[in-house]
């Protein structure tokens, strides 16, 4: 609660308004949960940018994937390669869906 005080001077009245003193117990205590809120949202920032950096690495993975299944195809000379070629492409594009997917697990069970 604020406390008003009426101080007399020469040129009139001046109103001066004055706050108790700080209880410590609960600045402390307020300090500790901004804290700890700046603490939290910082861990979230750094999940998320670490997610991100994963999807990308995982475009990254699936992307070379696609280009080197499809240099692959060109490069056969039968049949029997250009299926080994295409699955293979397709191996490697659910290998890179995966290693994301538990990547992306680890993070958010570690934080």
């Amino acid at each position: 609660m604020k406390e008003w005080h009426w101080a007399g001077s020469l040129y009139g009245t001046l109103i001066v308004e004055r706050s108790p003193p700080l209880n410590t117990s609960t600045t402390t205590a307020t300090a500790a949960a901004n804290r700890e809120q700046k603490t939290s949202v910082m861990s979230r920032t750094k999940k998320d940018c670490l997610a991100f950096a994963l999807s990308l690495q995982e475009g990254c993975r699936y992307v070379k994937a696609i280009l080197v299944g499809q240099a692959k195809k060109l490069k056969a000379r039968n049949e029997k390669e250009v299926m080994a070629a295409e699955l293979q492409a397709q191996k490697w594009q659910v290998e890179a869906a995966d290693e994301a997917e538990n990547a992306k697990e680890r993070i958010y069970k570690s934080m």
